[in-house]
């Protein structure tokens, strides 16, 4: 299923219960010890209109068969009843809520792993703050879901079926009156609840889009603020925020009227055990205890149909819910390992292109067409050309971040699609023109490219990055706490800690996308110096937009939407005087 249909797709309630019913059964011991406990308070409460019913008949018609002895051996067995239903009861909200609490951990575990395995296509394509939803607040209702759902449907099942049968042993016209309007209560539910689950839903995605807006605007608060469009962003802020008031209104008005017609029918099915009774009772065609018993098992009945009707809200959030969770784990995972991949050993670095043709999932767009090129290991290849030409893109092919249309591209002469995907990345380190640093310090940032490195050899890729004398001048040094995404660094000194995580790693293969194009002057003079020094030895890919930065690599490759243009050394291309001479003299008139 493509990532946009598992988006749309429509889950009916069996399917989500089919989906979710493996979760359940991991904790089937659990739950069948919920099941039990919910059946014996259930139980319990089934036997006080028995108990009532025995002693008002022998009351009314042979009290004197009402002896003190009686009447404490009923209290005893009634004190027995409520002693095991509490204890039932503990076990119930105990162990059911940390059951549903498991089962929502698990699920989480689950949509946060196959996240991970999503290609760039899906992040492309999907609002951050709706998977944050879906993996936080979706799966939040799923715990009481996953506790109460089998327990209120038992108890419901429970108490409907054994009133039914006693009640036919006390009156078999009256209880086939009464029971008469249950079908109809069922048809209103059904019908009223697929509208509160239409209404949940959207109230999902209104949140996961109201979290995108939020994120969007926190994220770039100081373009807003350079902009001054503070007001601008409230405005889109109260439009998310005012529709998803309206969504809330429109379920708390279905949920109303629930609620509503559950309280006429309530009404209705008194009145009628109030009449008919009363009018069996006038012609002795019931016992007065039978009546009392029968007034007692409608008033158990009617706040069961309360409880499911309070239930209900939590029914629908828990399934809406699983519904969103579905659309994470229906997303395909388009980048994966073949069956036959090996691990990639000891690699060299000499990398193929073979008549790759590469067009975008998603929207189709032809990138690449019959593309051939050859790289040595230990070559220093750059890439220019105007903006659209596939430069990054090219590259974002090699560890395999997209999949290409047609053709191969192989590495040391094997196909790159028969490596395990874990072992091809860890043989590539890339530099980022946007470097993306964690929230944490500074050596939680840097040994993140091998996380069983020493501390030692993180300062020893720190001074190769040339990052090591400022990173002493920090407050703590190392353990300099740098903000949410560096957010405290300059951004020489961001693009250093990069270049150290990527020493720390020591790949064989180095891509550098644009790594210089942001910084001033004296950041990217210490920036390109520690980028030389990173790819001394190594295959080196680098895509760049500063001509200058480029002067010394062995080949220069002029890649426009045609393919590949223009190839040669930088005093090669200028004697051709095509593209890349244009390029680089236009550059100097601007300089």
């Amino acid at each position: 299923m493509s990532n946009v249909a598992a988006e749309k797709r429509e889950y009916s309630t069996g399917d989500l219960f089919r989906r979710f019913f493996p979760y359940l059964m991991k904790y089937k011991l659990t739950l069948y010890t919920d099941l039990f406990c919910a059946a014996l308070t259930t139980g319990c409460d089934l036997a006080l209109p028995m108990i009532m019913r025995y002693i008002t008949n022998i009351g009314i018609t042979g009290a004197e068969e009402l002896s003190m002895k009686v009447i404490l051996q009923l209290g005893g067995i009634y004190l027995f009843l409520r002693i095991v239903d509490c204890a039932a009861g503990y076990y119930t909200i105990n162990m059911g809520h940390v059951m549903g609490t498991r089962i929502e951990t698990d699920m989480r575990t689950d949509a946060y792993a196959h996240l991970q395995k999503l290609s760039d296509t899906y992040y492309n394509n999907t609002k951050i703050g709706q998977i944050m939803g879906r993996i936080t607040n979706d799966l939040f209702d799923v715990t009481e879901f996953a506790h109460h759902c089998p327990e209120e449907f038992l108890i419901a099942f429970l108490k409907f079926t054994i009133s039914f049968i006693v009640l036919l042993t006390i009156n078999v016209p009256l209880t086939l009156m009464v029971f008469l309007f249950f079908p109809i209560m069922l048809f209103v539910c059904i019908r009223v609840n697929r509208k509160l689950r239409r209404v949940q839903k959207a109230q999902r995605v209104q949140i996961g889009e109201l979290n995108a807006s939020i994120e969007d605007s926190l994220l770039g608060h100081r373009v807003v603020k350079a902009f001054t469009n503070e007001t601008l962003e409230e405005k889109k802020f109260e439009k998310n925020n005012v529709r998803f008031f309206d969504l809330k209104k429109e379920f708390y008005a279905l949920m109303s009227w629930f609620h509503t017609d559950m309280k006429i029918f309530d009404a209705v099915m008194y009145l009628a055990v109030l009449i008919l009774g009363s009018i069996f009772l006038l012609h002795h065609a019931i016992e007065p205890g039978d009546l009392v018993a029968y007034l007692l098992y409608i008033t158990t009945l009617i706040a069961t149909i309360r409880r499911i009707i309070e239930f209900t809200e939590q029914f629908q959030r828990g399934m809406t819910g699983i519904d969103r969770f579905l659309q994470i784990m229906d997303a395909d995972i388009e980048i994966f390992d073949e069956p036959d991949a090996v691990p990639l050993v000891d690699p060299k670095g000499n990398i193929s292109f073979e008549n790759v043709s590469f067009a975008y999932s998603d929207d189709h767009n032809q990138v690449f067409k019959n593309l051939n090129l050859t790289i040595r290991a230990g070559e220093k290849v750059a890439f220019v050309g105007p903006s659209g030409g596939g430069k990054t893109t090219l590259c974002n092919l090699i560890p395999r971040f997209y999949d290409i249309s047609e053709g191969k591209i192989t590495l040391d002469g094997v196909d790159i699609r028969k490596y395990t995907l874990k072992s091809l990345r860890q043989s590539i380190g890339i530099v980022q023109q946007d470097v993306y640093l964690f929230s944490g310090t500074v050596y939680e940032n840097i040994v993140y490219g091998r996380t069983d490195a020493t501390r030692e050899e993180v300062v020893e890729a720190a001074k190769k990055a040339g990052a090591d004398d400022f990173i002493r001048e920090l407050k703590d040094g190392y353990d300099t706490y740098i903000g949410e995404r560096g957010v405290k660094l300059s951004g020489g000194q961001k693009q250093r800690l990069s270049i150290a995580r990527v020493f720390l790693k020591n790949p064989p293969i180095l891509i550098l996308d644009e790594a210089t194009s942001a910084l001033d002057n004296e950041s990217e003079y210490l920036v390109a110096e520690s980028l030389n020094r990173l790819s001394e030895g190594r295959t080196t890919l680098t895509v760049a937009h500063r001509l200058s930065t480029i002067r010394n690599a062995d080949r220069i490759l002029v890649l426009t939407e045609d393919g590949i243009a223009e190839s040669g050394t930088h005093e090669e291309l200028l004697k051709q005087d095509g593209i890349y001479a244009n390029l680089y003299n236009l550059a100097n008139r601007l300089s």
